[in-house]
């Protein structure tokens, strides 16, 4: 029998015996050191590559030398005659759909198995980033900035998409506006469209002077974001490097160069992105073209060889060159492209190793990046990639990729073992809920918590729409589509209503028959449409100037031809959004309201 001052001492330990356990289930085990034991490092950092052993623990470097020994219980990798690179960047991307469904983890993995392990994409609507970055945490995937858009009326990327997607600013005011209004998004960086040349090969969209620019970049870096800009011309050029962008993400390509464009990019710190990969004429693999004379091939080879000669000319001047693709754009893959970008400024003038550099450590500093990965230093994000080969004295040893690490994690190459996720083309599906929108939050937003979207034609000249909330009776509001048709073929006007946030995660209303809502209009038709991972579906609609409630089942609705694939059918479970639209002959106008939406 314990007794006394023995028993408290008993009880203490036993106390602290339980607090100990407590705190130890409490904090998860290490993962184990990974040791790179042996490999030829080119650390990016400008030394010669070199043997040396590279120690990852908890995510980052944790040491690099020669003589670093591999910790008891590590996982050690044996590298000798590999080379050790720090993962490559691509500044340049836009993750679409590229005929799927969803594709983040196929596009994902793309780059990964290239030893891609940082990019920009340049195509989701800041609507889509948190659903996006919340994905992204599921799936084995590079590191994703998210670069939000800003272009002119007319303008390159307003062509096609609404102003939730891509800003349309003219002036300095409206600029600045525009960054702020992206602040709440928490986006990585902005890109302009600066440049409304369209490559010497079509109509001339509308440019950003150097005021809104100017204006544009300032009011981003003051919120700390760098400024990427769609500029391809010389004069242009000049104006992106005058006004301070961070980095021009296209090849000037309708001349050489000049002195002056030269000197304005170096006084002004702007890194210069070509995106060869995009504008190669003949990529590999490709037929050669069965009449090289043809106008359009002669052009592109012109303006492919400007491209060039203009890379190897502001890099021989002190501009600093980083890596950007384009991809996703045809015949401009997803992760290889980023390994051709590379061996296309190798093709340009610069040596196997000035190219890595390129594509390592200038495209880091460009982002703002370089403290925290883009070398192999000691304290950095283990980002690496592993390579059976030389690549700086043999640039095509890119592609003889062994293994790759993204935050210290294997995420290609022998033992690497893929997510859940991984395996699926697109998020988890949300159960639909009945009421859609009845337009009632103050906050204009849907009652699915999403934001409306204008979807008019596309084009440099569009149809002029403003769709708002108005009152339908008393307290009760609807929703009001007005527009002008523009002077061109088939114009349209409509909204969309997302059914979650970006349109990111599919929705699934199986569980329902149709459509309810009311509507009236101006007597004319329209078009009700329901968006899809699989495709696009429609069923036509009569409005006249009274109220009336439509009911369309699902198995009223008729595919879209041309969206999504043919073959796809109908499901219910991966619904993105409901569209109400219409279009009327050129110069007509068109008005429609729209209420109480709810599936039944």
């Amino acid at each position: 029998m314990i007794t006394g001052l023995k028993a408290a001492r008993v009880v203490v330990a036993l106390g602290l015996a339980v607090a100990i356990g407590q705190a130890q289930a409490a904090s998860p085990p290490k993962t184990p050191v990974t040791a790179i034991m042996g490999a030829t490092v080119f650390d990016a950092t400008g030394a010669a590559p070199h043997v040396a052993n590279v120690m990852i623990r908890d995510g980052r470097i944790a040491d690099v030398g020669p003589n670093v020994k591999a910790p008891a219980g590590a996982v050690v990798i044996q590298a000798k005659g590999k080379a050790l690179l720090p993962g490559f960047f691509d500044l340049h991307t836009h993750w679409t759909p590229g005929g799927q469904p969803a594709v983040a983890p196929p596009i994902a993995a793309a780059y990964v198995s290239s030893g891609v392990t940082t990019v920009n994409d340049f195509h989701q609507p800041p609507e889509a980033y948190v659903p996006r970055r919340r994905w992204l945490t599921t799936l084995t995937t590079p590191h994703v900035n998210f670069t939000a858009r800003i272009s002119t009326p007319g303008g390159h990327g307003a062509d096609w998409a609404d102003e939730a997607t891509t800003k349309w600013v003219s002036t300095a005011e409206g600029a600045r506006a525009a960054v702020k209004s992206l602040i709440p998004y928490k986006p990585d960086a902005i890109k302009a469209f600066s440049d409304g040349w369209r490559y010497g090969a079509g109509p001339d969209n509308t440019s950003m002077d150097y005021w809104t620019l100017s204006a544009l970049a300032d009011e981003a870096h003051k919120n700390g974001l760098k400024v990427l800009t769609h500029t391809v011309t010389v004069e242009r050029g000049k104006v992106a490097a005058r006004a301070k962008v961070d980095v021009i993400a296209h090849s000037l390509q309708d001349r050489e160069v000049d002195d002056e464009v030269v000197a304005l990019m170096k006084a002004n710190g702007t890194t210069y992105a070509p995106t060869l990969a995009v504008y190669e004429p003949i990529k590999p693999g490709a037929p050669q073209p069965a009449n090289r004379d043809d106008p359009r091939i002669q052009n592109a080879l012109k303006k492919f060889g400007y491209a060039l000669h203009n890379v190897k000319a502001l890099h021989d001047a002190g501009v600093m060159i980083a890596v950007g693709t384009d991809a996703g754009m045809p015949g401009t893959p997803h992760g290889a492209s980023t390994l051709r970008e590379m061996e296309l400024l190798v093709q340009a003038g610069l040596t196997p190793a000035e190219a890595l550099m390129a594509g390592t450590a200038n495209s880091a500093k460009a982002m703002n990046e370089l403290a925290d990965r883009g070398t192999i230093e000691k304290g950095k994000r283990a980002d690496l990639v592993l390579i059976d080969g030389a690549p700086w004295a043999q640039i095509g040893d890119i592609r003889k990729t062994d293994r790759v690490w993204v935050d210290g994690k294997l995420a290609y190459g022998q033992g690497f073992k893929p997510t859940a996720a991984d395996g699926q083309l697109s998020m988890p599906a949300i159960k639909a809920k009945a009421l859609v929108d009845d337009f009632e939050r103050p906050d204009g937003r849907t009652q699915a918590d999403t934001l409306r979207l204008d979807d008019m034609d596309g084009g440099h000249d569009r149809s002029v729409q403003v769709s708002q909330i108005t009152v339908r009776n008393g307290a009760d509001h609807a929703l009001l589509l007005a527009a002008r048709m523009a002077q061109k073929e088939d114009p349209s006007a409509g909204v969309l209503l997302p059914l979650s946030r970006g349109s990111v995660e599919p929705v699934d209303a199986s569980a329902f028959k149709g459509v309810r809502f009311d509507v009236r209009g101006d007597g004319g038709e329209y078009a009700f449409t329901v968006g899809a991972q699989g495709g696009r579906w429609r069923a036509p609609v009569k409005a006249g100037p009274e109220w009336t409630t439509v009911e369309i089942p699902f198995a009223d609705l008729k595919r879209v031809a041309g969206r999504g694939g043919s073959t796809a059918a109908w499901t219910g479970t991966d619904l993105i959004d409901l569209g109400f639209s219409g279009g009327r002959d050129p110069g007509q106008r068109l008005w429609l309201q729209v209420d109480n939406v709810t599936f039944y």
